[in-house]
């Protein structure tokens, strides 16, 4: 089991920055295959960014490449997405997700661990 705290949402203009922390605990952190999802009112949940157990292998969808950066710090036990260029299509709550160590791939399916979500809202 593990345990996913997202921080850091909050209120931002377009075109602003801002970073969310995935904090984990419980079993060993770098053992997980992480990733950021997003729901926005009305919508389904969607895929946003995964990252692998070392951090070398990241994987992005096309509403976000070269807007977010995800990474991780395994001796924090914390994973990051640093938002860039906001848009108000940006605003949603935002999870931090984990999957089970046996499953490696940055496929967006398989995560079966997931934080209480953090909101995010751009104003435009």
């Amino acid at each position: 089991q593990v345990q996913l705290v997202e921080s850091g949402g909050g209120l931002v203009q377009a075109g602003g920055p801002l970073r969310l922390s995935c904090t984990a605990s419980g079993r060993t952190f770098s053992m997980y295959v992480m990733g950021w999802f997003r729901q926005a009112p009305g919508k389904e949940r969607e895929f946003v960014a995964s990252i692998s157990w070392s951090g070398g292998r990241t994987y992005y969808a096309d509403s976000v490449k070269g807007r977010f950066t995800i990474s991780r710090d395994n001796a924090k036990n914390t994973m990051y997405l640093q938002m860039n260029k906001l848009k108000p299509e940006d605003t949603a709550v935002y999870y931090c997700a984990a999957k089970e160590p046996t499953d490696q791939s940055l496929r967006i399916t398989g995560f079966g661990y997931w934080g209480q979500g953090t909101q995010v809202t751009v104003s435009s």
